[in-house]
C-alpha cells in the first residue's frame, strides 16, 4: 500500500497541499469560517488532474516497473481526491467564531488528523481483491477520516450550541453520506484512470470479457497494448528465441505416443485452466482443502496475470502457483515465458529439478541463465542487458526440491521474497513465480504478501476444447487404423481423470489403442475402470520387452507388474505421503519381493536400472520428480492421481485376502487344523490405517464383494476376527521384518494392524459384528472391557487422521439385551445420532423411570456435536457422555458445538453468565466479552446471549471498555440494533465517558 504523501512525491514532488497539511491547518482544509488560508480542496483536485495528465504524457518512455509504480501512485491520488470532492459537496458548516477556529486548529495539531490523512496507507486494487471488497475497504477508510474529523468538531463551542437534531444530521452526513459519495467519486475517477491506462482496468477485473481464447494469446495482446516498444538486446535474443520455441514443441514432453500419432504443440493444445485465489495474509494452509472451500472458481487467468505483473505486488513476494501432478503447472510457465512481450518482460524459467538444490536463490537463477544462454552471466548483468524489461523468474517445481532432496526448505519462499526485496532496493526489481504441488505447500512458510493461485480441474467446456484439438490433429492417424475419434462423452464420464490435462492425454493414448475407452461401457464401476486402465498399460510395458509371449505368460507378467506397482503404492501409503524416493522404493521392493527383480539389459553406456526404475518404467500415470544435490540426481515417484495408488493398495490387500480365503476353504475341506500365516499381510498393514483414504475403503468393499465368493467370505470373516483377537500378542520373528518403511514403535504397529484387521473383518461381513465375535469370547462383558482397552490403544498410538478416519468409517452401538450389555460394530451408513447413542444410556443399572431428556434433538452428520457423540460411543466413554449431556441445553439452544481451543466460546459464555459482575475483575470481564464476540463459531443465538448479558453488566463496567467491545462487535458482526441503541443511551450520560471515543464508536453504528 502507498500513502497519499508518497504518491504525490513519486508523481511530481511536494505540493502546496501536502505542505499545508503538514502544518495541520484542519480549519483551512475545510474553509469552515471566514479565515481562508488557501483553498485546499481545489488544490487537491487540481493536483490530482495535473499529476495524472503528466503521467499520461510521459508513460511511453517509462520502464515497465517505473510505469507500474507511477500508476499505483496515481491511484492513491485518486483515492484522496475523491474524499476531498465529497467533502466539498456535503461538509458545509455554519460560520465559526475566531475562538472556534483557533480551538479547531489546536485540536488538529494535537490529534494529527491531517497527518493521518496524507500518511495513511491506502487500499489498492489487486486481482485477488474483488472490486466490491476494495470499495468496502475504501468506505471504511473514508468513515475513519470522517469520524476523526467529527471528533475534532464535536469539541468546539458551536457543537454545544447546536440542537441535537442538527448534531444528528451532521453526524449522519459525515459518517454515512460523505463516505458513500466519496466511493462514488472514486469509481468515476478510477474508471477515467483505467480508460487512459488499460492495465489499471485489469487490477479490479473491470474489463469486458472477450470471446474465450486459449494458449494465453490474450495475455500477449493485452500486454503488447501497453508496451514501451523497446527491442530486446542482441545478447538476450537467444533467450527470447528459446522461450518462444517452446510453442512449437509437444504440449507434454513425457508422452509415449505411438508412431504416427501427433501430440498437439504447446501453442495448439494449451487450454487456459480455471483457478482459485488465496489472498495475502498470515497463517494460511494452502494444502488444506478447507482453505479453498469458500474461494470462488475463476476463469480469467489472463486478466489475473496481466494485473499481477503490472502491480508492485509482483516485486514484493512470489506468486505461488499450486496444482495436482499433471495439472499443467510447468506447461503454464513454458507458455507464459513464450507469450510475455520481450519489450517489457524478461522471462526466465528455472527448472528446480536441474539446478543445485543446496544453492541459494541467486545461485539457482544464475545456473538457469547459463543453461539458457550457454554462457555464464551474472544476474546484475542480465538485468542491465534487459534495458528496463521487468525480469519474471519462474521457479518451476518447488515440490521436486522438497521431495527429492528431503532437505528442510521451510524458509525457501521467505528467502525468495527477501531476494526480491534486496534486488528492488538495488534498482533491480523482479517478479517471481513459484510452482509446486498442492499437497506439499504447507512444508514451506508462505510470505505474508504472497498471492497463492491453485489450478482447478478442467470443466466440461475445457475438456471439450481439449478433445476437439486432439481429434483435429489425429484424424489421419485414427482414420488410417479404422478408429473412431476420441469421444467427449466417454471422457466426461470419467470426471476423476478428465479434469487434469496430463491425465486427459493418458486417456487419449489409452483410447488410441483400438478405441479402448469406447469398450469400457457406460456403467463401468470405478474399480473396474482402474483395473482395466492399469492392466492395459502394464501389458503395453510388458510387450515392450518381449512381444512373443504366450497369453498365459503375458497374464503372469502383467500380474507381476501390478504387484510391484502395488508395493510402490504401499511405499507411499505406509509413509503417510503421496510420493516415495527412489532409495526408499528400492529398499521396499527388496524386502517384500526378494528375488523378484527383473533386470533390464543395459544398452551402450547406460548404467543398470535400479529396482525402482524397473518398476516405474514407462508408466504414464507415474510422475517422476528429480533434483540435483552435490552432483547427484535424486528421484522421487508419485501417481498422477492419488486414486491410482489408493486402488493399488486395495488391490493388493484384496488379492491377499482372496488367496487367504482359498487356503481356508481348502483347509476346511480337508479337516486340517493348521491355519495359513499372515506374515505378508502383517508386514503391509501394521504401519498405517487403511481408512485414512476413503477411496481405498470403497475399493476394498468392491474387491471383497467381487473377488471373494460369498461362501469363502464367511470363513475369511471368522479368520480375520481371530487375527484381531490375537493381534496384541507377541509375534514370531519373520523374514518380512526387514520391511521397515518407517521407524514405528511396537505398540503403534500393534494398533495399526488391529485397526486394519477390524476394518477388513467388518467389510467381509454382511451384518454388524458383535463384540463377542470380534474377540472370540463366549460372553459379551469380557468383549466390552477388551474393546475399551483397545480403543484407548488406538487413540494413543494412531495419528490424528487415522483415529478420526477409524471413528468416522465405523459406528459402534451399545445396547442391553436380557439385562446384559452388548456392543456391535458396522460401517457407518449415515444415520443420524441421538442423545441416547451416548454409551451410559445402555448401562443396565440406569435409575428406574429415567427418560430421554432431549427426545427431539437429532444430530446429523454435519452437526458440530456429532463427532463428540460418535467418539464417546466408539470409546465407550461414560464420563465424557455425562459431560456432553450436562452441556446439551447449550447445544440445543445455540446450535453450536465445542471448539477444540484453550479458550472456547462456551467457556467464555458460562463465565459471563455465572460469575457475578460485582465479583469480577473489570479488565478480565471486558476481555471475556471481546473474545466471545470474536469467536469464529459464534452464531446469532450465542451472540444474543452475550449481548443480553452485556446490557445487564454495562452500568458496572468501565465505559471505555464497553465502547471498545461495541466497536469490535460492529467490525465482526451485523446485529439487531435495539439493544445496541439502549447501551449507547446508557453510556452517554456516564461521568467516566470519553466523548471522543464515544463519537468514534457511535459513528460506526
Amino acid at each position: 500500500m502507498l500513502s497519499y504523501r508518497d504518491a504525490v512525491v513519486l508523481l511530481g514532488g511536494e505540493s502546496a497541499l501536502t505542505t499545508a497539511l503538514d502544518k495541520l491547518s484542519s480549519l483551512a482544509l475545510f474553509a469552515l469560517g471566514a479565515v481562508d488560508l488557501f483553498d485546499a480542496r481545489a488544490e487537491a483536485v487540481r493536483l490530482g488532474d495535473g499529476l495524472i495528465r503528466r503521467l499520461h504524457d510521459h508513460a511511453k518512455g517509462l520502464t515497465r516497473y517505473d510505469r507500474t509504480e507511477r500508476l499505483t501512485a496515481a491511484h492513491a491520488v485518486v483515492v484522496v481526491t475523491a474524499y476531498f470532492e465529497a467533502l466539498d459537496e456535503r461538509a458545509a458548516l455554519p460560520g465559526l467564531t475566531r475562538d472556534d477556529q483557533d480551538r479547531l486548529i489546536r485540536a488538529g495539531r494535537s490529534s494529527d488528523w491531517a497527518g493521518r490523512l496524507i500518511d495513511a496507507e491506502l487500499p489498492c486494487p489487486a486481482p485477488q481483491r474483488p472490486h466490491e471488497q476494495l470499495l468496502a475497504e475504501l468506505a471504511d477508510r473514508y468513515r475513519r477520516f470522517s469520524t476523526d474529523l467529527l471528533t475534532l468538531i464535536s469539541g468546539l463551542k458551536c457543537w454545544d450550541d447546536w440542537h441535537e437534531t442538527h448534531r444528528d444530521r451532521f453526524r449522519e452526513v459525515m459518517s454515512v453520506e460523505v463516505p458513500a459519495l466519496a466511493c462514488r467519486r472514486y469509481e468515476e475517477l478510477f474508471r477515467r484512470l483505467a480508460a487512459d491506462f488499460p492495465e489499471v482496468a485489469h487490477w479490479s477485473n473491470l474489463i469486458e470479457h472477450q470471446a474465450t481464447r486459449h494458449g494465453l494469446l490474450g495475455l500477449q495482446e493485452r500486454l503488447a497494448a501497453v508496451s514501451s516498444g523497446r527491442s530486446p538486446s542482441d545478447r538476450l535474443a537467444a533467450l527470447v528465441r528459446a522461450n518462444r520455441s517452446a510453442l512449437g514443441r509437444p504440449i507434454s514432453l513425457s508422452s509415449d505416443a505411438p508412431l504416427g500419432m501427433r501430440v498437439p504443440t504447446l501453442a495448439e493444445g494449451y487450454v487456459d485452466p480455471g483457478f482459485r485465489l488465496l489472498p495475502p495474509g498470515h497463517d494460511r494452509s494452502p494444502a488444506d482443502e478447507r482453505t479453498w472451500a469458500d474461494r470462488p472458481r475463476r476463469d480469467d487467468l489472463i486478466g489475473l496475470l496481466v494485473a499481477h505483473l503490472t502491480l508492485t505486488q509482483s516485486a514484493r513476494a512470489p506468486l505461488v502457483i499450486l496444482g495436482q501432478p499433471g495439472a499443467g503447472k510447468s506447461a503454464l510457465t513454458r507458455i507464459l515465458a513464450a507469450r510475455l512481450p520481450a519489450a517489457d518482460f524478461l522471462p526466465l524459467r528455472v527448472e528446480l529439478r536441474a539446478v543445485p538444490a543446496d544453492s541459494d536463490v541467486l545461485g539457482q537463477i544464475e545456473h538457469a541463465i547459463k543453461d539458457a544462454l550457454d554462457e555464464s552471466m551474472p544476474w546484475p548483468e542480465l538485468v542491465h542487458a534487459a534495458d528496463g524489461a521487468l525480469p519474471v523468474v519462474m521457479l518451476d517445481g518447488f515440490d521436486e526440491l522438497l521431495q527429492a532432496t528431503g532437505v528442510n526448505q521451510t524458509d525457501y519462499l521467505d528467502r525468495v521474497a527477501a531476494f526480491q526485496l534486496r534486488q528492488a532496493e538495488r534498482g533491480r526489481p523482479l517478479a517471481v513465480i513459484v510452482t509446486s504441488r498442492t499437497t506439499v505447500a504447507d512444508r514451506a512458510r508462505l510470505p505474508a504478501e504472497s498471492v497463492v493461485l491453485r489450478l482447478e480441474p478442467f470443466d466440461e467446456d475445457q475438456v471439450r476444447r481439449w478433445v476437439t484439438t486432439w481429434n483435429q490433429h489425429n484424424t489421419p492417424y485414427l482414420a488410417g487404423r479404422g478408429l473412431r475419434p476420441l469421444s467427449v462423452e466417454h471422457v466426461l464420464a470419467l470426471p476423476q481423470l478428465s479434469g487434469q490435462p496430463l491425465l486427459l492425454l493418458m486417456l487419449a493414448l489409452y483410447d488410441a489403442d483400438a478405441n479402448a475407452l469406447h469398450r469400457l461401457g457406460a456403467h463401468l464401476d470405478e474399480a473396474e475402470l482402474y483395473e482395466r486402465l492399469l492392466r492395459d498399460f502394464a501389458a503395453r510395458e510388458v510387450r515392450k520387452s518381449a512381444s512373443d509371449r504366450t497369453d498365459a505368460d503375458l497374464a503372469r507378467a502383467v500380474e507381476h507388474e501390478l504387484l510391484r506397482l502395488s508395493v510402490t503404492a504401499f511405499a507411499m501409503h505406509n509413509r503417510g505421503r503421496q510420493w516415495v524416493t527412489g532409495d526408499q522404493l528400492n529398499a521396499d521392493l527388496e524386502a517384500l519381493l526378494p528375488g523378484g527383480r527383473v533386470a533390464a539389459e543395459p544398452t551402450g553406456f547406460r548404467r543398470d536400472l535400479s529396482p525402482a526404475e524397473n518398476v516405474i518404467g514407462g508408466f504414464f500415470f507415474v510422475h517422476r520428480t528429480q533434483a540435483l544435490r552435490e552432483d547427484q540426481r535424486l528421484r522421487t515417484y508419485e501417481f498422477l492421481h492419488a486414486t491410482f495408488g489408493e486402488y493399488l493398495v486395495a488391490r493388493l490387500v484384496v488379492r491377499e485376502l482372496a488367496d487367504l480365503a482359498d487356503e481356508l476353504d481348502r483347509a476346511a475341506a480337508r479337516n486340517r487344523p493348521a491355519l495359513p500365516g499372515d506374515a505378508f499381510l502383517h508386514a503391509l498393514l501394521s504401519f498405517a490405517v487403511l481408512s485414512v483414504r476413503s477411496s481405498t475403503m470403497g475399493f476394498l468393499r468392491h474387491g471383497l464383494a467381487h473377488r471373494v465368493p460369498a461362501g469363502h467370505r464367511e470363513l475369511l470373516r471368522d479368520h480375520l476376527c481371530r487375527l484381531f483377537a490375537e493381534s496384541q500378542r507377541p509375534r514370531p520373528v519373520a523374514d518380512l521384518d526387514r520391511y521397515q518403511p518407517v521407524e514405528a514403535d511396537v505398540p503403534a504397529r500393534h494398533a495399526a494392524y488391529a485397526a486394519n484387521l477390524l476394518l477388513l473383518a467388518v467389510l467381509s461381513a454382511d451384518r454388524p459384528l458383535s463384540g463377542a465375535e470380534l474377540f472370540a469370547v463366549a460372553e459379551p462383558e469380557p468383549a466390552n472391557e477388551r474393546w475399551r482397552r483397545i480403543t484407548r490403544l488406538w487413540q494413543s498410538q494412531l495419528t490424528r487422521d487415522e483415529w478420526a478416519s477409524l471413528t468416522t468409517f465405523l459406528r459402534v452401538r451399545h445396547f442391553v439385551r436380557e439385562g446384559v450389555r452388548h456392543l456391535a460394530v458396522a460401517p457407518d451408513t449415515g444415520e443420524d445420532f441421538r442423545v441416547t447413542d451416548l454409551p451410559f444410556f445402555s448401562w443396565p443399572a440406569l435409575p428406574e423411570g429415567w427418560w430421554d431428556p432431549h427426545p427431539h434433538q437429532v444430530f446429523t452428520h454435519g452437526h458440530p456435536m456429532t463427532p463428540w457423540i460418535r467418539e464417546a460411543a466408539f470409546r465407550d466413554d461414560s464420563p465424557v457422555s455425562h459431560l456432553l449431556l450436562g452441556l446439551m441445553p447449550y447445544v440445543a439452544w445455540t446450535g453450536e458445538g465445542f471448539a477444540e481451543l484453550p479458550n472456547t466460546p462456551l467457556a467464555d459464555l458460562l463465565a459471563l453468565l455465572l460469575e457475578p459482575v460485582e465479583e469480577a475483575d473489570p479488565k478480565v470481564r471486558i476481555q471475556l466479552y471481546d473474545r466471545a464476540i470474536r469467536a469464529d463459531v459464534a452464531g446469532p443465538r450465542y451472540l444474543d446471549l452475550v449481548l443480553r448479558q452485556l446490557e445487564a453488566d454495562e452500568p458496572r463496567l468501565p465505559a471505555d471498555g464497553v465502547l471498545r467491545v461495541l466497536q469490535t462487535w460492529r467490525r465482526c458482526h451485523k446485529t439487531e440494533r435495539t439493544r445496541i441503541n439502549r447501551l449507547f443511551r446508557g453510556l452517554r450520560g456516564r461521568p467516566d465517558m470519553d466523548h471522543e471515543l464515544y463519537s468514534r464508536a457511535r459513528a460506526l453504528w
